[in-house]
């Protein structure tokens, strides 16, 4: 097992500018913030950072903290493109600007693989603001979307919206994703391609609990039964630091071996632009039938 680094590189709208000392300074547009990033552990280039805001994290260990602004921001979001793709970015919370940036190469390798399919079946799991379901959609996948959030998949319809994309061939969903999967499963469901980007803990909408260590084997057991001879990938991201690239790596190639085709595995980072320093952020495993 080598393991791989799929790497984020800088674009018009988004670049990682510097990192260090357990923070990093990023560029969204016209706006720059300062977030917090506990594998900075490193000095960054430069001691003087000028931001627009910075999340401020709070005493917790369950990700709470605030946003600070120094400069106006709009509250209701600013719009961002990546590739043919356009979502708004946002302040939430949640410490996040409303996507993950770090998924882009990502998202460039899912569309290589659908490549040269016709009108191609593709889920996406844990789906979010809907980027990831865009950037297949505008290559002329037919997606499922799903998320547990009604708020994160209005804000997907809304990215749709602005993508040129809201009479694309997308189902959008609110539920359970485990829930959904065993569901399509009994339907006899098949898809092309998956990608599943599943939270350490969550909430359904009615309340289901989701415990990544706990329940994450059963999920690819059901994807493994959505996919057959002809499909093309399944795509998985871990943000949860206490599991390993081979851990995961060893669960797709238990659940998928029997397919044939690759299962790799790597750590997703993101290139930094004032020295070129790999940050890490999640782990990655993936198969494909090339």
């Amino acid at each position: 097992m080598t393991l791989q680094t799929l790497i984020g590189k800088p674009w018009a709208d988004y670049g990682l500018i510097d990192s260090g000392h357990g923070r990093k300074l990023e560029r969204y547009g016209q706006y720059r913030f300062i977030r917090p990033e506990a594998q900075a552990l490193w000095a960054p280039a430069s001691a003087a950072w000028a931001a627009d805001g910075e999340f401020v994290p709070g005493s917790d260990e369950e990700g709470g903290g605030r946003w600070v602004f120094d400069r106006p921001v709009p509250r209701d979001g600013w719009p961002l493109a990546w590739d043919d793709v356009r979502f708004t970015a946002q302040t939430t919370p949640f410490r996040h600007l409303g996507f993950f940036p770090d998924m882009a190469p990502v998202w460039s390798w899912m569309r290589g693989q659908i490549a040269g399919a016709t009108a191609p079946d593709c889920l996406n799991l844990f789906g979010y603001t809907g980027v990831g379901t865009l950037a297949l959609a505008a290559k002329g996948a037919r997606m499922v979307h799903v998320d547990a959030s009604k708020k994160s998949v209005e804000a997907a319809r809304g990215n749709a919206q602005l993508s040129g994309l809201a009479d694309a061939p997308i189902r959008w969903i609110v539920d359970d994703c485990a829930k959904f999967v065993a569901r399509e499963v009994r339907r006899g469901r098949r898809y092309d391609g998956i990608l599943l980007d599943p939270p350490k803990y969550g909430r359904g909408p009615e309340g289901e609990v989701w415990k990544l260590e706990e329940h994450l084997p059963a999920l690819i057991a059901d994807c493994r039964r959505l996919l057959d001879g002809e499909s093309r990938f399944l795509f998985l991201t871990v943000y949860a630091v206490r599991l390993s690239a081979l851990a995961i790596e060893e669960l797709l190639r238990q659940a998928l071996g029997d397919l044939g085709g690759t299962v790799e595995a790597g750590e997703l980072v993101v290139r930094e632009e004032a020295r070129g320093l790999l940050l890490p952020t999640a782990i990655w495993a993936r198969w494909s039938r090339s």
